[in-house]
Protein backbone atom coordinates (compact mmCIF):
# COMPACT_ATOMS: atom_id res chain seq x y z
CA UNK A 1 0.00 0.00 0.00
CA UNK A 2 2.82 2.40 0.90
CA UNK A 3 4.64 1.53 -2.31
CA UNK A 4 1.50 2.20 -4.33
CA UNK A 5 0.92 5.55 -2.55
CA UNK A 6 4.59 6.45 -3.03
CA UNK A 7 4.46 5.83 -6.76
CA UNK A 8 1.24 7.83 -6.99
CA UNK A 9 2.81 10.71 -5.04
CA UNK A 10 5.88 10.67 -7.26
CA UNK A 11 3.68 10.72 -10.31
CA UNK A 12 1.94 13.85 -8.99
CA UNK A 13 5.22 15.55 -8.14
CA UNK A 14 7.16 14.59 -11.31
CA UNK A 15 4.56 13.41 -13.84
CA UNK A 16 6.83 13.67 -16.90
CA UNK A 17 9.83 11.88 -15.38
CA UNK A 18 7.67 9.14 -13.96
CA UNK A 19 5.95 8.60 -17.33
CA UNK A 20 9.30 8.32 -19.10
CA UNK A 21 10.59 5.85 -16.48
CA UNK A 22 7.44 3.76 -16.75
CA UNK A 23 7.69 3.68 -20.53
CA UNK A 24 11.34 2.60 -20.32
CA UNK A 25 10.39 -0.18 -17.93
CA UNK A 26 7.67 -1.38 -20.29
CA UNK A 27 10.09 -1.21 -23.20
CA UNK A 28 12.68 -3.26 -21.32
CA UNK A 29 10.05 -5.86 -20.50
CA UNK A 30 8.99 -6.05 -24.14
CA UNK A 31 12.60 -6.45 -25.23
CA UNK A 32 13.19 -9.17 -22.62
CA UNK A 33 10.02 -10.98 -23.62
CA UNK A 34 10.94 -10.68 -27.29
CA UNK A 35 14.43 -12.03 -26.59
CA UNK A 36 13.08 -14.95 -24.59
CA UNK A 37 10.55 -15.65 -27.33
CA UNK A 38 13.31 -15.62 -29.97
CA UNK A 39 15.43 -18.03 -27.90
CA UNK A 40 12.43 -20.33 -27.47
CA UNK A 41 11.78 -20.24 -31.20
CA UNK A 42 15.39 -21.12 -31.92
CA UNK A 43 15.30 -24.04 -29.48
CA UNK A 44 12.08 -25.32 -31.04
CA UNK A 45 13.60 -24.92 -34.50
CA UNK A 46 16.72 -26.91 -33.51
CA UNK A 47 14.59 -29.66 -31.99
CA UNK A 48 12.48 -29.79 -35.15
CA UNK A 49 15.58 -29.99 -37.37
CA UNK A 50 17.10 -32.75 -35.22
CA UNK A 51 13.87 -34.74 -35.31
CA UNK A 52 13.56 -34.37 -39.11
CA UNK A 53 17.22 -35.32 -39.52
CA UNK A 54 16.76 -38.39 -37.33
CA UNK A 55 13.72 -39.47 -39.33
CA UNK A 56 15.58 -38.86 -42.60
CA UNK A 57 18.59 -40.93 -41.50
CA UNK A 58 16.32 -43.74 -40.27
CA UNK A 59 14.62 -43.78 -43.67
CA UNK A 60 18.04 -43.84 -45.34
CA UNK A 61 19.06 -46.85 -43.22
CA UNK A 62 15.83 -48.62 -44.17
CA UNK A 63 16.48 -47.90 -47.86
CA UNK A 64 20.01 -49.34 -47.59
CA UNK A 65 18.72 -52.55 -46.03
CA UNK A 66 15.90 -52.78 -48.59
CA UNK A 67 18.32 -52.19 -51.46
CA UNK A 68 20.61 -54.96 -50.19
CA UNK A 69 17.67 -57.38 -50.05
CA UNK A 70 16.58 -56.40 -53.56
CA UNK A 71 20.10 -56.92 -54.92
CA UNK A 72 20.29 -60.33 -53.20
CA UNK A 73 16.94 -61.40 -54.66
CA UNK A 74 18.04 -60.18 -58.09
CA UNK A 75 21.24 -62.23 -57.85
CA UNK A 76 19.18 -65.28 -56.91
CA UNK A 77 17.06 -64.82 -60.04
CA UNK A 78 20.06 -64.23 -62.33
CA UNK A 79 22.20 -67.10 -61.01
CA UNK A 80 19.37 -69.55 -60.42
CA UNK A 81 20.85 -70.34 -57.01
CA UNK A 82 19.18 -69.88 -53.63
CA UNK A 83 22.53 -68.67 -52.29
CA UNK A 84 24.59 -66.93 -55.00
CA UNK A 85 27.55 -66.33 -52.67
CA UNK A 86 28.97 -68.71 -50.04
CA UNK A 87 32.03 -68.77 -47.80
CA UNK A 88 34.39 -71.74 -47.54
CA UNK A 89 34.40 -72.70 -43.85
CA UNK A 90 36.84 -75.61 -43.81
CA UNK A 91 40.06 -76.76 -45.44
CA UNK A 92 38.55 -79.82 -47.14
CA UNK A 93 39.04 -78.27 -50.61
CA UNK A 94 42.65 -77.17 -50.19
CA UNK A 95 44.78 -76.30 -52.03
CA UNK A 96 42.15 -75.19 -54.56
CA UNK A 97 39.99 -73.29 -52.09
CA UNK A 98 41.10 -72.23 -48.65
CA UNK A 99 39.13 -71.35 -45.55
CA UNK A 100 37.75 -67.84 -45.89
CA UNK A 101 37.46 -67.83 -49.68
CA UNK A 102 34.20 -66.54 -51.14
CA UNK A 103 32.62 -68.61 -53.94
CA UNK A 104 30.20 -67.32 -56.55
CA UNK A 105 27.59 -69.87 -57.58
CA UNK A 106 25.48 -70.45 -60.65
CA UNK A 107 22.86 -73.12 -61.23
CA UNK A 108 21.70 -73.91 -64.76
CA UNK A 109 19.63 -76.75 -66.17
CA UNK A 110 22.70 -78.38 -67.69
CA UNK A 111 23.47 -81.82 -66.22
CA UNK A 112 26.13 -81.90 -63.53
CA UNK A 113 29.36 -83.56 -64.61
CA UNK A 114 32.24 -85.22 -62.76
CA UNK A 115 34.99 -82.76 -61.88
CA UNK A 116 32.67 -79.82 -61.19
CA UNK A 117 32.76 -78.13 -57.80
CA UNK A 118 29.31 -77.86 -56.28
CA UNK A 119 27.75 -76.52 -53.10
CA UNK A 120 25.13 -78.82 -51.63
CA UNK A 121 22.85 -79.22 -48.65
CA UNK A 122 22.54 -82.43 -46.68
CA UNK A 123 19.34 -83.39 -44.88
CA UNK A 124 19.76 -82.68 -41.19
CA UNK A 125 22.70 -80.27 -41.63
CA UNK A 126 22.25 -76.50 -41.62
CA UNK A 127 25.59 -75.52 -43.18
CA UNK A 128 26.10 -76.24 -46.91
CA UNK A 129 29.21 -78.08 -48.09
CA UNK A 130 31.60 -77.19 -50.93
CA UNK A 131 33.05 -80.32 -52.57
CA UNK A 132 33.90 -81.78 -55.98
CA UNK A 133 31.74 -84.20 -57.95
CA UNK A 134 33.74 -87.40 -58.42
CA UNK A 135 31.09 -89.70 -59.85
CA UNK A 136 27.80 -89.31 -61.74
CA UNK A 137 25.12 -92.01 -61.72
CA UNK A 138 22.15 -91.88 -64.10
CA UNK A 139 19.09 -93.85 -63.09
CA UNK A 140 17.72 -95.76 -66.09
CA UNK A 141 14.14 -95.87 -64.80
CA UNK A 142 13.71 -92.10 -64.33
CA UNK A 143 16.67 -90.60 -66.18
CA UNK A 144 17.54 -88.67 -63.02
CA UNK A 145 21.23 -87.97 -62.53
CA UNK A 146 22.66 -88.56 -59.05
CA UNK A 147 26.14 -87.50 -57.97
CA UNK A 148 28.77 -88.48 -55.45
CA UNK A 149 31.04 -85.81 -53.98
CA UNK A 150 34.38 -85.65 -52.20
CA UNK A 151 36.61 -82.97 -50.73
CA UNK A 152 39.93 -82.61 -52.58
CA UNK A 153 41.77 -82.70 -49.25
CA UNK A 154 39.76 -85.62 -47.81
CA UNK A 155 40.72 -89.31 -48.00
CA UNK A 156 37.26 -90.70 -48.69
CA UNK A 157 34.03 -89.66 -50.38
CA UNK A 158 31.17 -87.84 -48.67
CA UNK A 159 28.82 -90.74 -48.01
CA UNK A 160 29.64 -90.49 -44.32
CA UNK A 161 28.41 -86.87 -44.44
CA UNK A 162 25.14 -87.68 -46.19
CA UNK A 163 21.97 -88.56 -44.34
CA UNK A 164 21.76 -92.09 -42.94
CA UNK A 165 21.27 -94.58 -45.77
CA UNK A 166 21.85 -91.96 -48.47
CA UNK A 167 24.38 -92.97 -51.14
CA UNK A 168 23.92 -90.22 -53.73
CA UNK A 169 22.98 -86.57 -53.96
CA UNK A 170 19.94 -85.66 -56.01
CA UNK A 171 19.59 -82.45 -57.95
CA UNK A 172 17.47 -80.78 -55.26
CA UNK A 173 20.41 -81.08 -52.87
CA UNK A 174 22.67 -79.02 -55.15
CA UNK A 175 22.61 -75.25 -54.48
CA UNK A 176 24.89 -74.33 -57.35
CA UNK A 177 28.16 -74.74 -59.20
CA UNK A 178 31.22 -72.69 -58.26
CA UNK A 179 32.02 -70.31 -61.14
CA UNK A 180 34.42 -67.90 -59.42
CA UNK A 181 35.96 -66.96 -56.10
CA UNK A 182 37.64 -64.23 -54.05
CA UNK A 183 40.41 -65.37 -51.69
CA UNK A 184 40.23 -64.67 -47.95
CA UNK A 185 37.44 -62.06 -48.17
CA UNK A 186 35.07 -64.36 -46.31
CA UNK A 187 37.14 -64.27 -43.13
CA UNK A 188 34.96 -61.40 -41.94
CA UNK A 189 31.95 -63.69 -42.08
CA UNK A 190 33.81 -66.50 -40.32
CA UNK A 191 34.88 -64.22 -37.48
CA UNK A 192 31.36 -62.84 -37.04
CA UNK A 193 29.94 -66.38 -37.07
CA UNK A 194 32.39 -67.69 -34.49
CA UNK A 195 32.14 -64.54 -32.32
CA UNK A 196 28.58 -63.16 -32.60
CA UNK A 197 29.39 -60.21 -30.30
CA UNK A 198 31.60 -58.75 -33.05
CA UNK A 199 28.72 -59.04 -35.52
CA UNK A 200 26.38 -57.14 -33.22
CA UNK A 201 28.98 -54.44 -32.58
CA UNK A 202 29.61 -53.94 -36.31
CA UNK A 203 25.90 -53.82 -37.15
CA UNK A 204 25.27 -51.36 -34.32
CA UNK A 205 28.21 -49.18 -35.37
CA UNK A 206 27.08 -49.10 -39.01
CA UNK A 207 23.51 -48.27 -38.02
CA UNK A 208 24.72 -45.49 -35.68
CA UNK A 209 26.99 -44.11 -38.40
CA UNK A 210 24.13 -43.92 -40.90
CA UNK A 211 21.70 -42.37 -38.41
CA UNK A 212 24.14 -39.73 -37.11
CA UNK A 213 25.55 -38.83 -40.51
CA UNK A 214 24.63 -35.30 -41.63
CA UNK A 215 25.17 -35.91 -45.34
Amino acid sequence: KFHHIGRKALSLLCPQDFLISDQKEKQRRKQRDAKMGWIGEQIDSIKSIQFRQLVTQAISLGMIVTSALIIWKALMCVTGSESPVVVVLSGSMEPGFKRGDILFLHMSKDPIRAGEIVVFNVDGREIPIVHRVIKVHERKDTGEVNVLTKGDNNFGDDRLLYAQGQLWLQRHHIMGRAVGFLPYVGWVTIIMTEKPIIKYILIGALGLLVITSKD
